[in-house]
């Protein structure tokens, strides 16, 4: 009856999680088929021609732009137009992009246009109706002119609301006929005055979800998760809220036993859900796939269950990706006790995609002579960017040994990698008293980092 998490949830102010938006992009422009697939006789020359074409047009960064192609440029090409006729800039539309790709392949003249006409002769101004938009977007996919209004307003009010320095309640006195539509501002609305933010609460508005249509069943949900302590600030209390709604009391009671059958006490099943609210989506014959894979690790049931509540997450990658990890692993001359030892410093290693791992394990042994002993020991380098981080230090301890400053053999892997950029650069960049080697040094530094972000 939920009651062991209510009794042991405690509230607690954790951090934001943020998304660079190159990465919410990258995701989002991956999974939108409709204008992200090419056959394999035209794919290149469509490839070109869509690079350049996201590059110049949109100003998106060259790596997230190869991830997509357009078969005809007519239609991105007459949206982009519009949206600019009608006062969007670059950065609105990026955000559009982001958040809303498939707005791309409208039909800009049939579909778009009619929408934001109708939108300013209800009295939009050009600064109203680009900023709104371009926080929700997906207002321009709906078909009828009432619920692009009745959204709309909503989404107006509560922008405005939120800009001034008193918290400001959003009016509901008008709502519109229909439940769904009805239901869906009320708890919106429920969950702005929990302190949800815009970021978090406005994409909820327009999502097919079933999370925000019920009534009874959301105010249920809501008390439950506001009980369990998750912070209304952070997408784990909207993801614990899409748990609890999804699942009755009898379904999340019965995950919870399964979980103390494996050997977990009540208490660590609830750590576990407030660390990544998730995992209770995985079924039972999920939980015990990720079980037998790391036993092949060379992991006992202990310690899988110590990793589980480290790392909770790694329960929901596929067996396919952990089993291509762990191979990778082996082949690159880790024994199964390495395997087990690097498990359990970085559970998300056995998620990390097998082409990086092989890419940063030759480059840590094989140019830098470090041992894969070393890599045991500070497997947190398996998940560091190659160009951003490792590589520029690297080569500044390449030059740095070149110049007999260091010796004949790389300093302990640690000291170097593991540290912040600005301990790095104290420790081995900064000391020096030759001035022109401190330039050299840093240029070497900076070099590379701005190589990288050229590249990107």
């Amino acid at each position: 009856m939920f009651s062991p998490l209510i009794l042991h949830g405690r509230r607690r102010s954790t951090e934001l999680h943020r998304c660079c938006n190159s990465t919410i992009l990258l995701n989002l422009l991956q999974t939108a088929s409709a204008f992200s697939s090419y056959s394999l006789e035209d794919g290149r020359k469509g490839k070109t021609f869509t690079v350049s074409y996201l590059v110049d047009s949109l100003g998106l960064a060259k790596k997230l732009a190869e991830s997509v192609s357009f078969e005809d440029k007519g239609k991105p090409d007459s949206v982009l137009s519009l949206l600019r006729s009608h006062g969007f800039t670059n950065s609105h539309i990026s955000s559009i992009v982001t958040d809303y790709p498939q707005l791309l392949i409208s039909d800009a003249e049939r579909s778009l246009a009619p929408k934001l006409r109708f939108l300013k002769s209800r009295g939009a101004s050009s600064f109203e109706l680009t900023e709104t938009l371009s926080k929700v977007p997906r207002i321009l996919g709906m078909k009828e002119e009432k619920s692009i209004s009745i959204y709309y307003d909503f989404v107006r009010d509560v922008i405005e609301a939120d800009k001034s320095s008193k918290y400001k309640r959003v009016c509901l006195s008008s709502l519109p006929q229909g439940i769904k539509q009805e239901n869906k501002l009320r708890n919106v609305s429920a969950l702005r005055d929990l302190g949800v933010p815009q970021r978090l609460l406005l994409p909820l508005l327009i999502s097919d979800h079933q999370l925000l249509c019920g009534d009874g069943k959301f105010k249920e949900s809501l008390k439950k998760v506001v009980e369990m302590g998750f912070d209304p600030t952070t997408s784990k209390f909207v993801k614990a809220l899409r748990i609890v709604q999804r699942f009755s009391n009898k379904a999340i009671e019965d995950k919870v036993s399964f979980c103390v059958r494996l050997g977990f006490d009540v208490d660590d099943v609830w750590a576990m859900f407030k660390k990544y609210p998730p995992f209770l989506n995985n079924s039972e014959k999920k939980i015990s796939q990720t079980v037998e894979t790391l036993k092949k690790c060379g992991l006992h049931q202990d310690e899988i269950l110590s990793l589980f509540e480290k790392f909770p997450q790694c329960i929901s990658y596929s067996e396919q990706k952990m089993e291509k990890a762990i191979a990778t692993l082996l082949c690159l001359g880790f024994s199964k006790g390495d395997l087990a030892m690097i498990l359990k410093r970085l559970p998300q290693c056995i998620g990390l995609s097998a082409e990086s791992v092989k890419e940063k394990t030759e480059f840590l042994v094989k140019e830098m002579n470090w041992s894969l002993k070393a890599v045991v020991s500070t497997p947190a380098v398996l998940g560091y960017s190659l160009e951003k981080r490792t590589v520029p230090r690297c080569d500044v301890i390449k030059a740095l040994m070149t110049r007999g400053l260091l010796g004949n053999e790389p300093p302990t892997m640690s000291p170097v990698l593991a540290i912040t950029d600005e301990a790095f650069l104290n420790k081995y960049v900064r000391k020096h008293d030759d001035k022109e080697l401190v330039a050299e040094l840093m240029a070497t530094f900076n070099g590379k980092k701005r190589k990288n972000k050229q590249s990107l």
